[in-house]
């Protein structure tokens, strides 16, 4: 995480003559990168900066777009993933060096910001072999990905961007062995785009890989109708999570089976198609596609 990733360099015409504001924020940052062990609340910040609380928390969230909290939270997730992933440390003691109490506040910090548990982040798809393969579809170059339990992901290619499709789907299960087999991924291909092949008498096997709430997000998606859309907020009362909105549209962007779980049939509040992960020209070619189906 890049202070440019943080800060909103728009928020800059708000800096005092003195460059006061800015000096604080730079200090804050420094603070927080440096002594995230220490897991400093905003009282510790502010009484070391001789700030009161209330007006430090303005500041930087004036500056910055999200709380000192928030910030510490995305440095403690960074070394999170670096000590679970890189260093293979156990969950206990990757908690106790980032100067968390116990694995309790590692779980809630994955589940808040990545909707997994630490152990579900860690596994990433250890033990899975998933065969691929790409087929023509109504939407371009399809990858198609399968488990020997059923299909497991649904990826489009743009020309020449095969590559980068495969590898933008691979790295949501790093640890799991990837088999080329176009034999054994053609029949879904040729069932999930002919819909004279949809049939509840033969149902087409999909299994879920994810996290506890990212499947209930993703089975609530298979509920839609065809020819139907739902926001991000209609999902989340769906699933008992009613101020999961966010967390639900995070959720819906992880999808790994495209078109067949249908996340281009959720739509933003206001009822805008907002962002696919696959482009919104081809989200509006699909609900195009339905339609004409319907």
């Amino acid at each position: 995480m890049t202070l440019a990733q943080q800060i909103d360099l728009s928020r800059t015409t708000d800096i005092t003559p003195s460059g006061s504001d800015y000096e604080t924020v730079r200090q804050v940052i420094e603070m927080l990168t440096l002594d995230y062990q220490r897991q400093p609340s905003l009282e510790m910040i502010a009484d070391r900066l001789g700030q009161s609380p209330t007006q430090l928390q303005k500041t930087f969230t004036r500056w910055a777009g999200l709380s000192p909290k928030a910030f510490l939270q995305a440095v403690t997730l960074d070394h999170a993933k670096r000590l679970l992933g890189r260093e293979e440390l156990p969950l206990l003691e990757t908690s106790l060096e980032l100067g968390l109490s116990g694995p309790g506040r590692l779980h809630d910090l994955f589940v808040t910001h990545e909707a997994m548990s630490p152990g579900e982040w860690k596994a990433r798809g250890a033990g899975l072999t998933i065969r691929h393969g790409y087929h023509p579809s109504p939407f371009g170059l399809a990858l198609v990905m399968i488990t020997d339990r059923g299909l497991a992901g649904l990826a489009f290619a743009d020309d020449g961007g095969e590559v980068a499709c495969f590898d933008d789907m691979a790295k949501r299960w790093p640890n799991a062995d990837y088999v080329e087999d176009l034999d054994a991924t053609a029949p879904f291909a040729a069932r999930v785009f002919h819909p004279e092949r949809w049939s509840a008498e033969e149902p087409l096997r999909v299994v879920l890989i994810g996290s506890d709430f990212q499947i209930r997000v993703w089975e609530s998606l298979l509920e839609i109708p065809l020819g139907r859309a739902v926001t991000y907020s209609d999902i989340a009362q769906k699933i008992g999570q009613p101020t999961a909105s966010r967390a639900v549209g995070a959720a819906v962007g992880r999808n790994p089976i495209s078109f067949v779980v249908p996340c281009h049939r959720a739509l933003g509040k206001s009822g805008a198609l907002t962002g696919y992960h696959w482009g919104l020209t081809r989200k509006r070619a699909m609900l195009g596609w339905e339609a004409g189906k319907g």
